[in-house]
């Protein structure tokens, strides 16, 4: 059950989690969310609505849709669950990859209209170079992190998420991945799986949208946020925005500490964990790295009783 607690924090989910048909129930029964998918349709001057709602499962797995649209589906969750909960307030907040863009708004710190654009344009920006550099991503699951680093050493292939200590996702081109998931598995890798995801994030093969994005995020109004936003670089607090420009041209190309990220808000006092957007994959995330952790996962209207 969901309580009114000195210490909650806000999480938000990143790419892979999408399906159609997420937050169309939300669109209906809140008028919280219908107001963010309007506000995320006027800012792209697009229905992306439609493809999220109805459209196919390919068209929203590009990478230029999947992201802004799951930004819009966690900031409609949020926007439902406050309109139930109007007295739960976060004490600091954090995001997985993407979703750090979703707590950054959450934070106070970008507008919806502004995170919108710029999650846009870093969808179509990393689309670009996924085409310059091709590659994936792979979860592998029952191999520590030392290991994991050697495996991608000899494989060419980079540590791209640390998600709980027993499971890792590495980054590459094709051959360089192919030949990580053989070492793994040789190694004691439990499982390896391939994430739906466009190409090599948080790796160096990003690097074409770096500048790109660089230029983009100046020309937007970034606040000092009203609750601290746990980075992803190094699982420690943005506190002003000089921080968060940081983070943001940093993260596109680094590793995501997503173990750290959480053994930091415990240790500073956090208790209850709510997760808003697709799917439930960081609260699963979350009892692993600290089973002792109270999380609740809102994803569609039905999960607010659920949760209640």
């Amino acid at each position: 059950m969901i309580e009114q607690k000195k210490h909650t924090a806000f999480i938000f989910p990143g790419q892979g989690s999408q399906i159609v048909g997420m937050g169309s129930d939300l669109y209906e029964m809140s008028s919280g969310a219908k107001s963010i998918f309007d506000q995320v349709d006027e800012a792209l001057n697009r229905s992306l609505t439609e493809i999220i709602f109805s459209g196919s499962q390919e068209d929203l797995n590009k990478t230029e849709n999947a992201q802004p649209a799951i930004t819009a589906t966690s900031l409609a969750c949020l926007a439902m669950f406050k309109e139930k909960y109007p007295l739960i307030e976060a004490s600091s907040t954090a995001g997985h990859s993407l979703g750090e863009y979703t707590s950054l708004c959450a934070s106070g710190a970008l507008s919806i209209p502004d995170t919108i654009s710029l999650v846009s344009e870093r969808g179509r920006l990393m689309e670009v170079a996924c085409t310059q550099n091709p590659g994936g991503m792979v979860a592998l699951i029952g191999l520590d992190l030392n290991t994991i680093e050697e495996v991608c050493k000899e494989a060419g292939a980079y540590t791209a998420n640390i998600n709980s200590q027993q499971q890792i996702i590495i980054s590459g081109d094709n051959d360089s991945l192919a030949l990580a998931v053989d070492l793994a598995r040789a190694r004691g890798a439990k499982k390896a799986i391939k994430l739906k995801v466009g190409g090599a994030f948080h790796s160096i093969l990003m690097e074409p949208a770096r500048d790109s994005l660089i230029d983009f995020i100046d020309t937007l109004d970034f606040k000092d946020p009203k609750i601290p936003v746990i980075g992803n670089v190094n699982a420690e607090p943005l506190l002003n925005a000089s921080q968060i420009k940081n983070e943001l041209i940093d993260q596109l190309m680094s590793c995501v500490q997503w173990n750290d990220t959480i053994e930091y808000m415990t240790l500073n006092g956090c208790n209850q964990f709510i997760e808003f957007g697709p799917g439930k994959i960081l609260s699963g995330l979350i009892k692993r790295i600290n089973s002792d952790c109270e999380t609740h996962s809102i994803h569609s209207f039905e999960s607010l009783s659920i949760n209640s």
